[in-house]
């Protein structure tokens, strides 16, 4: 599964030169729709039920993410774990996703440090997306930030403030928006970070209800 790099190409940087904006892989190892593939240790697909009733998804895989090759197995996972144990919702109900499937990051030191993907590179991945969606036919869906909020809506201005509280339809599904679960670890300040936890919790307690 582990991409190679090209030889002369850093770590946590792409020259774009290998990609293939057209391309329809088979499979995350082979694909090169666009450069991130170059500096990851290997693509994430998401994990789940094949007709889990409701999705999460959100932005892209984490440092944890990247070397096990499973989403949401890290810091922030352990986090939603614990949300959905709080809302109610079992993990057999669930799918859980990126919209962007490969680590995007830049060193620092000797830490891979988190950076946001570009609007080209959600873009880009969108084909997995559209293909977890098929396969998997969620009735609900939960946005886990603002990047997977945009990629879902397929609206690049979409701001997660303006959908915080309301159900949104979309293409045939429902839609909730709530925090990334990073945020509810890195909020600067205790009260934050216990606020948007509970954001995260009853999001995901709504979503439940919507499947009733």
């Amino acid at each position: 599964m582990n991409a190679q790099r090209r030889p002369g190409t850093k770590p946590g940087s792409h020259d774009g030169s290998e990609t293939d904006r057209d391309q329809q892989p088979a499979s995350l190892e082979d694909c090169r729709r666009c450069g991130l593939w170059q500096s990851a240790t290997q693509g994430v697909p998401g994990a789940g039920p094949r007709r889990a009733p409701i999705m999460m998804v959100g932005e892209q895989p984490g440092d944890s993410e990247d070397r096990e090759g499973k989403p949401f197995v890290g810091p922030a996972g352990r986090l939603l774990d614990n949300a959905l144990h709080e809302a109610g919702v079992a993990r057999e109900e669930v799918f859980i996703t990126n919209a962007v499937k490969h680590f995007k990051w830049e060193p620092r030191g000797k830490r891979r440090m988190h950076k946001t993907p570009a609007q080209r590179e959600v873009d880009a991945c969108r084909y997995w997306l559209d293909r977890e969606l098929a396969e998997v036919a969620p009735r609900v869906l939960v946005a886990l930030g603002s990047t997977a909020l945009k990629a879902l809506l397929e609206d690049t201005h979409a701001r997660l403030q303006d959908y915080f509280g309301k159900v949104i339809e979309h293409g045939g599904r429902a839609v909730l928006a709530t925090w990334h679960p990073s945020y509810a670890l890195r909020a600067p300040d205790p009260e934050t970070r216990e606020r948007a936890y509970a954001d995260i919790v009853a999001a995901l307690a709504r979503a439940k209800k919507l499947l009733r």
